[in-house]
Order: C-alpha cells, then structure tokens, then sequence
C-alpha cells in the first residue's frame, strides 16, 4: 500500500519535473524521469502507460524502446485510452519493423479511438473505407 503510495507522488514529481527542459536534458535527471514513468506504466496505470508508451516510441532510442513503446500504447488502448489507441491505428497501418503494414488491425483500432472520442479516428475510418476497393 505503501509503496503505491510512493510511486503515484514518484510519478506526479516526475509530471512535474518533465516540463522542465533544464532537468530533461540531466542524464540522471532523465534515467530518474523514466524510472517514475516506467515504475507507475508497469502498476497498470493506463494514463502513465499512454504517456510513456508515446515517449518511448516517438524518443525512444532503439527498436527494444519502440517495441515497448508499442507494447504500453496497446494496454493503455485496451484498457480505453482513445489517443493511445489512435497512435496504434496509426503504427498499424504503417507497418513495424516487425510487421507488415494491416489497414484491417489500424480500422479496429481507430474504431476503439472512436469509441473512446478521439477526434481524428473518425476522419481516418473514413479514408480508409474511401481507399478500399
């Protein structure tokens, strides 16, 4: 109980803290920052493992960061994050360096987004049925 306690202060400290580009750009402020965001993504958080799902896999260094970039992006989808579910939408449709572009799994994901309200999911749906032959 305690230590979910620690962690949830852990992870609005490093909210916080992330905004400061002085204390990003730290190599221990940073390797701190992740720390948080990992610790609180990995308790099941669905908002930390959104926003740490993007960082990884649009800063992260490495295929391992945006493999598991991705991986926190699909929980976070699953679980109802709409914007999570639109960037695997997006990440689906063009293809990993694992997987072939999947116009079907990008339409299940953005029909999630939608569901969840995500404003550009619709306009994608919607070109995307317009490319279908």
């Amino acid at each position: 109980m305690l230590w979910r306690i620690k962690a949830r202060a852990g992870y609005w400290l490093a909210r916080r803290l992330f905004h400061w580009s002085w204390f990003v750009r730290q190599p221990r402020g940073w390797a701190w920052l992740e720390g948080q965001f990992a610790r609180m993504a990995n308790l099941g958080d669905v908002g930390a493992q959104s926003f740490y799902g993007h960082i990884l896999t649009f800063r992260g260094q490495g295929l391992g960061a945006r493999e598991e970039g991705i991986r926190l992006l699909r929980l976070a989808a699953l679980a109802g994050d709409g914007k999570a579910a639109y960037q695997v939408g997006v990440i689906s449709l063009a293809g990993t360096a694992t997987k072939a572009p999947d116009p079907a799994e990008a339409a299940r994901w953005w029909t999630l987004a939608a569901k969840a309200g995500h404003p550009l999911a619709e306009i994608k749906l919607k070109a995307l049925e317009g490319q279908a032959p």
